[in-house]
């Protein structure tokens, strides 16, 4: 199964989250099938970047959207139908 959630980057103390597609079975830190966009949360709430084409993309061929990325879409206004 294929999902579309965060992989943390960054040094310690300075968190940087990329939005990637990835195979569920495998962890975060794995290989990953595209990544679809960025998010700084130590710069504010609207610093993040999200390829909506893409990334509805990937939701029609099935791929299940975390929580927090469902928010990030909640936000855009293109909620997906479903997150788990």
């Amino acid at each position: 199964m294929v999902k579309i959630r965060l992989r943390r980057m960054g040094a310690r103390n300075r968190p940087y989250y990329r939005i990637v597609v990835s195979d569920s079975r495998r962890t975060a830190r794995a290989e990953v099938l595209e990544e679809l966009g960025h998010y700084d949360p130590i710069a504010g709430q609207e610093a993040f970047h999200l390829n909506r084409d893409r990334t509805s993309h990937w939701i029609q061929k099935g791929a299940l959207v975390s929580p927090t990325v469902a928010s990030f879409l909640k936000r855009l206004g293109s909620a997906p139908a479903e997150a788990r």
